[in-house]
């Protein structure tokens, strides 16, 4: 019978030696003899029962459970510390490439929409949506129509009588053109 190394074989090793002790014991007391091996085998030269006791007899030393790790040999100096992290590869990269927003004023990447403005559309965009659920009765009753959307003094044109119109009472939004529309 193998068992296992490490603190829980010591455990399993104790109890094991506790339990055929207590079965001897009782089959003493009964008058028996306990049942010994009629046929001698040879075993290997240590056993993994001798050698857990063998080790159950030195206390575990505190390295056993220690996963080593490599060392460093000399220590780096701060010299060489500070190149290392002020290297120009690893600053942050001045950028050139930032510019004024036409619409708002904010700051922003050039060729990239402006946060600010992107938030204004969403919240636009949402509108919309609030007042084409209410129309259609919900999400799922929308037809597959295209829709359109007029603000205060805007007409349909003639081709948008299969279309959805979604009339908004406010001004249109200097963002929002209507030059896609056309």
């Amino acid at each position: 019978m193998a068992l296992p190394l490490g603190p829980s074989g010591g455990v399993f090793s104790l109890l094991l030696r506790c339990w055929i002790r207590t079965e001897e014991t009782l089959l003493r007391a009964l008058g028996l003899q306990p049942f010994h091996p009629a046929l001698a085998i040879q075993s290997p030269v240590t056993s993994p029962i001798e050698a857990e006791e063998d080790r159950s007899d030195n206390a575990p030393s505190f390295l056993d459970s220690i996963f080593w790790m490599a060392a460093p040999k000399s220590r780096r100096t701060i010299e060489v510390n500070r190149c290392r992290r002020r290297n120009p590869n690893k600053l942050i990269k001045e950028k050139n490439n930032i510019d004024q927003c036409l619409e708002c004023g904010n700051l922003k990447l050039k060729h990239v929409l402006c946060g600010f403005c992107y938030e204004k559309v969403q919240h636009e965009t949402h509108l919309i949506r609030q007042e084409i659920k209410a129309k259609e009765d919900g999400p799922f009753n929308a037809p597959t129509v295209e829709s359109v959307v007029l603000y205060d003094g805007e007409k349909a044109h003639s081709g948008d009588e299969e279309k959805r119109i979604i009339e908004r009472k406010r001004k249109r939004p200097s963002w929002f053109t209507n030059e896609f529309y056309a």
